[in-house]
């Protein structure tokens, strides 16, 4: 689909399909069986969702920035990220009745540090129980990073736990996507949809 600007592709010759990149703050959808979406992860979350019978599905990549006490604030960048990938799976024609979840992600990259990617499980956990969705599988938390590749239109996830030398590009890549979000004004042009 071409309307998600910033999505690398690339052609996979492991697994002979295009590789769609997402990056922190991005989401892709497609019904395409020639395309993987693919992500890397620590404290973030992707939340790997597909309509299991019509075979659209979609992954987002997003964290919550460490905040003061303001959690609505804070909570609107994952609300963002899970609206806008259901919303578009439903608008290919996905039933939410159908919905297949799977999360990953919210590693501990830090020690002594604020645990972000808790915060990160505690709010998907959260919205998904609010919305009635169960998830069907999950790697979660740990004191490392992930390399996830999910195949939308059969629902098979490849999850590879990445050693500790990845680390520190996943950590520079997550603090500037951090930085970011705590930059954008609060209002913003985010649109909740319900």
């Amino acid at each position: 689909m071409s309307n998600y600007p910033g999505i690398h592709k690339h052609w996979d010759g492991l697994h002979n399909v295009y590789a769609m990149r997402v990056l922190p703050g991005q989401y892709y959808v497609t019904q395409s069986d020639s395309e993987m979406i693919s992500t890397v992860l620590g404290s973030c979350i992707a939340a790997c969702i597909r309509d299991t019978r019509l075979n659209i599905g979609g992954l987002n990549h997003f964290m919550l920035p460490e905040s003061g006490g303001d959690d609505s604030a804070a909570t609107r960048y994952g609300l963002y990220a899970m609206e806008h990938l259901i919303n578009d799976i439903l608008k290919l024609g996905g039933r939410r009745e159908n919905l297949e979840v799977k999360v990953f992600g919210g590693g501990k990259m830090l020690r002594g540090m604020t645990d972000i990617g808790n915060k990160n499980i505690v709010f998907v956990r959260q919205f998904l129980a609010t919305e009635g969705l169960n998830i069907a599988a999950e790697d979660l938390g740990g004191e490392f990073s992930r390399k996830v590749n999910y195949f939308p239109t059969t629902g098979r996830v490849l999850v590879k736990r990445l050693r500790s030398m990845h680390a520190s590009t996943i950590q520079a890549e997550e603090q500037a996507y951090s930085k970011t979000l705590k930059e954008q004004p609060s209002g913003g042009d985010i649109e909740l949809f319900t």
